[in-house]
């Protein structure tokens, strides 16, 4: 294969924890978690000890707990989730007690999962392909004010409580020029159903997402 050749391949990870949640995590955003259950526990700390990021996907059937079912084949509930999610890299950890870990970690590339496998203690496995990051597209004229009100929402919440500024998504740095950024941000912080924000994230198009979203705004009355 040729230099070109392989620059231009996809990237592949083999083995890719995933974390299957009942939300969407996408790039750039930040995600609290709270790790408690024996399978993530050992995960995060493999994560944590290797510099390694792990895979947010987003439930279709299932909890983000393991339930116990007493006639499925495993013995627990099944679990499934869509094959494209968002790596996630871990900034920050706390350990306040024995059992319980608290992470906050912050979505970088997409991805889409070729295979997964579920391992005799329940946690997920992976072999995926990395998605090429996405470009930045200027926000045009006529979204502008899509960006401009999502500036004033934070400057209120700054305002109002300023202590709530690290539970956000959005964190610095901000790319207010940046629409697949602008898009990003509002579909973290409106209440939109998980299915929807998932089809949000994999949409390929920054500019088609940022004049979605514009229209959710104003079909939800926000004002902009």
């Amino acid at each position: 294969m040729s230099e070109a050749a392989e620059a231009a391949a996809p990237l592949t990870l083999s083995q890719l924890p995933l974390f299957p949640l009942g939300t969407v995590l996408f790039p750039d955003g930040w995600m609290p978690l709270r790790i408690f259950e024996v399978r993530y526990l050992d995960m995060i700390n493999r994560c944590i000890k290797a510099g390694a990021p792990f895979g947010v996907v987003c439930l279709t059937e299932g909890s983000e707990v393991r339930r116990i079912d007493p006639d499925a084949p495993t013995g627990f509930a099944r679990e499934a989730f869509h094959p494209v999610g968002t790596l996630a890299r871990i900034d920050q950890v706390e350990r306040p007690q024995a059992g319980l870990i608290l992470i906050r970690c912050r979505g970088q590339q997409r991805f889409h999962i070729r295979s997964s496998q579920q391992l005799p203690h329940g946690l997920w496995m992976g072999d995926v392909t990395l998605d090429t990051p996405e470009p930045r597209v200027p926000v045009p004229e006529h979204l502008a004010s899509a960006r401009d009100a999502l500036r004033r929402v934070l400057d209120n919440l700054h305002e109002r409580d300023p202590g709530t500024m690290n539970d956000l998504p959005l964190q610095p740095p901000y790319h207010w020029d940046d629409s697949g950024w602008v898009a990003n941000r509002w579909a973290e912080l409106l209440p939109l159903p998980a299915e929807l924000k998932q089809r949000l994230m994999v949409l390929d198009n920054p500019l088609l997402r940022l004049e979605l979203v514009s229209d959710l705004l104003d079909r939800m009355g926000v004002e902009r």
